[in-house]
């Protein structure tokens, strides 16, 4: 470890998060970042005003993922493992995506589907056969009625 971690609350990868958040974000001054270091390595706690939520999640978790990514380059420059919690604000509800299937409901194994699924009977009198050669087409289909 390095003489950075003397004082664990601060660190050069305390301050890059914030300038970095700071930049991003409509509220500034509602930035808060916490670090705390344990066995495990360092951890950032991040909290931003919830309008700016969005803007530091980015579509689809890309712009929390890139920050993850620069902590963990500016980390390892010192040694260090750093990890970053994204604090949800005050008061507000993770919106949750509402899927088809109830995340408890387990996908049926092989054995399951085909005991589920209908059996299959071959009935020579509901399927005519195609006429042999040199055999009239009505013939064929005589006793399907």
């Amino acid at each position: 470890m390095s003489d950075q971690t003397a004082d664990p609350t601060t660190g050069a990868d305390k301050d890059f998060l914030e300038t970095a958040v700071k930049a991003i974000v409509d509220n500034p001054d509602d930035v808060i970042v916490e670090r705390s270091v344990d066995d495990l390595g360092v951890l950032l706690k991040l909290r931003v005003n919830e309008a700016d939520m969005s803007k530091i999640v980015g579509k689809e978790g890309r712009t929390a993922k890139a920050l993850r990514t620069l902590l963990r380059l500016v980390g390892s420059k010192f040694d260090e493992r750093v990890n970053l919690k994204i604090l949800e604000p005050d008061g507000s509800e993770r919106r949750v995506e509402k899927t088809e299937t109830p995340r408890t409901a387990v996908a049926p194994n092989k054995e399951e589907k085909k005991a589920a699924a209908p059996a299959k009977t071959e009935d020579k009198a509901e399927t005519p056969e195609a006429p042999k050669e040199g055999e009239d087409a009505a013939g064929a289909f005589e006793n399907v009625i």
